[in-house]
């Protein structure tokens, strides 16, 4: 008979980024997998902000997390895995999106509320719908680095380390962005007025 193969996945709040890194470049799978877990929402979120499509979004995600298996051994141990991994992300989704033709399919997110009426339930999605549409007639890498500072959290300058751009150029593509969706978003929101 054959043998039986355990996988084992611990507690994705355990151990630190580092310490998983560590383990994993001396090959305890299981640490690898670890950090998939904890970080497989955020990879596939940053995606699908800039590309708009959760199939891509998944599909560059996993690409994702087999380019950082191949090069962990050059991440620095102490360093920001989760910036190094929105880096990725956001380069392979960029590049996907140069590849195809450009779509839009977006899925519906749906916005938290207690208790929403109908109604409320309603108009939040044609919010959200506004404002996601809005933010794909973007240019790619104006919407990269809203998505990454809006979205994710990132400081200006995380921003520019991912996108490996200068902290100048981070700041003008987000004004254009605020500018870009004020103007696209304006008659949106003279209409609820």
């Amino acid at each position: 008979m054959g043998r039986k193969v355990r996988w084992t996945v611990e507690d994705p709040c355990a151990r630190s980024d580092s310490e998983l890194i560590a383990q994993s470049l001396r090959g305890k799978g299981s640490a690898f997998g670890t950090l998939v877990l904890r970080y497989q929402t955020v990879a596939i979120g940053v995606a699908y902000r800039i590309c708009g499509d959760a199939a891509l979004a998944e599909d560059v995600a996993q690409d994702a997390f087999l380019r950082i298996w191949d090069r962990l051994s050059t991440f620095r141990l102490g360093g920001n895995f989760r910036g190094w991994l929105s880096r990725i992300v956001a380069n392979l989704t960029i590049d996907a999106l140069r590849r195809q033709k450009p779509t839009v399919a977006l899925a519906e997110i749906p916005v938290p509320s207690p208790n929403p009426g109908p109604e409320a339930v309603a108009l939040q999605r044609e919010r959200a719908e506004a404002v996601r549409a809005a933010i794909m007639k973007l240019p790619v890498h104006t919407r990269a680095a809203l998505v990454l500072r809006e979205y994710e959290g990132l400081s200006y300058r995380e921003v520019a380390d991912v996108l490996d751009i200068p902290l100048g150029t981070v700041k003008s593509r987000l004004n254009d962005a605020r500018r870009r969706l004020q103007a696209e978003l304006r008659s949106y929101v003279d209409q609820e007025e």
